[in-house]
């Protein structure tokens, strides 16, 4: 069975939302790890803000290596409001249930699936049970500004176990955990 993993940039009050406005590091190791995560990664699972934030970017963009693998790879949107993704290469628009699409391409063959970007879908799919791994890239910083959270105020206790945790140079603590079933 294929695994789905998460990776985000959170600052230290669990900001995920626009990491552009308050990351002021992206060192080596950080660029390392994210590099790791997708070599293991043959699919990308999008939700609709991050694909019309990158849709716009991405395709044309000569960003190396990342547009390169990014245009290349299977992305499945999900959205209930979008009517079509076909303006970027390898998209697929999932509008039906997105925990039932995801655990039908969990059985499928293939490699890691990748979560990009999209605390929504990413929260989502915790809560279904469908993450096998999340990697925070905790940056120490305080971002405010209202901005969206990984885990609202409201969220369900879940229990997480650490894998790996890996300070940087720049300050920012690398921490990849797997829920507890």
């Amino acid at each position: 069975m294929r695994k789905v993993t998460a990776g985000l940039f959170m600052s230290l009050d669990g900001v995920v939302e626009a990491p552009n406005e308050w990351q002021f590091a992206f060192d080596d190791e950080m660029g390392a790890a994210m590099s790791r995560m997708l070599e293991q990664q043959d699919a990308v699972l999008l939700g609709r803000v991050t694909y019309a934030e990158w849709a716009g970017y991405w395709p044309t963009s000569t960003d190396e290596p990342f547009a390169s693998w990014i245009n290349r790879t299977p992305k499945y949107v999900a959205s209930t409001t979008l009517d079509s993704v076909d303006d970027w290469s390898n998209s697929t628009l999932v509008t039906g249930s997105i925990g039932d699409f995801v655990a039908d391409l969990r059985r499928q063959q293939g490699g890691t699936i990748g979560t990009a970007g999209s605390p929504t879908l990413v929260r989502s799919l915790l809560d279904l049970g469908l993450v096998d791994e999340l990697t925070l890239l905790i940056h120490p910083v305080v971002a405010g500004g209202r901005r969206k959270k990984l885990f609202t105020d409201d969220a369900a206790l879940t229990r997480l176990e650490l894998i790996e945790a890996q300070p940087t140079s720049s300050g920012v603590i690398i921490a990849s955990y797997r829920p507890v079933r």
